[in-house]
């Protein structure tokens, strides 16, 4: 059975989408196969997987109001091991309409059941925000990825998060277990560097080693729509995904 894991903040701007095509990729390069499944109305994930401006019969709105049988939502990319459930912004409307059904946080944990056996990993990316459908993707995983850019506005956050997969855990998933992921680091920057000690002294265990830095590289393979490991593989971006899927692999 696959190993969900969501990578979710509901601060925008921390990478959460980078890390979900990347981390997706390396662990595809390693011979796992790989769900990824967008959750965001922005589409970023579908875009970061080249397939952007098209009409998909069925997407992530779809399935989440049991309009399409998960199996026909799954495309394939130009990627090997590396599958996607796209997204468009009639996901925007799946909040208002999800509310008024029972179980409503539970409808995607549900639409993944029979999808779980046919893959290694399905990794979900979430919009920026802490709403129905990263609430339905909190309910969904059983790993949580949490990117924190490391600087202190962005730590103000954490305590908001935690409160919310604190509540979730208890509500449905208590053997989670979320992990920080440092991201968009710049070394030479004194505040980014106290911020990333901080993070360690509040969350010993619970940081992952792997440090993802600030660089151009992830934007332009965002822009071409190929995984930073695909298109630049020896880059230190694509090493540092490898890194993250490494520590990924130890955990599972």
């Amino acid at each position: 059975m696959g190993i969900v894991y969501v990578v979710a903040n509901h601060k925008g701007g921390v990478g959460k989408t980078t890390t979900c095509v990347s981390l997706g990729a390396a662990l595809a390069e390693q011979g796992k196969k790989v769900l990824l499944v967008d959750l965001d109305p922005q589409a970023g994930l579908t875009t970061a997987l080249g397939l952007r401006g098209q009409n998909f019969e069925h997407t992530t709105y779809t399935l989440l109001l049991g309009e399409a049988n998960p199996m026909e939502a799954v495309l394939s990319t130009p990627f090997d091991n590396v599958h996607l459930i796209p997204a468009d912004l009639d996901l925007a409307g799946a909040e208002a309409e999800l509310l008024g059904k029972i179980g409503w946080d539970r409808a995607l944990k549900a639409a993944l059941e029979p999808l779980k056996p046919q893959y290694d990993f399905i990794l979900l990316d979430c919009p920026p925000s802490l709403g129905v459908l990263t609430v339905n993707a909190l309910m969904a995983a059983e790993r949580a990825i949490i990117p924190v850019q490391t600087e202190y506005l962005a730590l103000r956050s954490l305590n908001h998060l935690g409160q919310i997969l604190a509540k979730v855990q208890r509500r449905g998933t208590p053997g989670r277990r979320p992990k920080i992921l440092r991201t968009l680091l710049q070394w030479r920057a004194r505040h980014a560097q106290e911020a990333s000690l901080e993070l360690e002294k509040l969350f010993p265990g619970r940081i992952y080693r792997t440090v993802i830095t600030r660089t151009v590289k992830l934007a332009e393979a965002a822009r071409a729509g190929v995984p930073i490991v695909f298109l630049l593989p020896q880059s230190e971006p694509a090493r540092q995904y490898r890194a993250l899927a490494q520590e990924v692999l130890a955990d599972a």
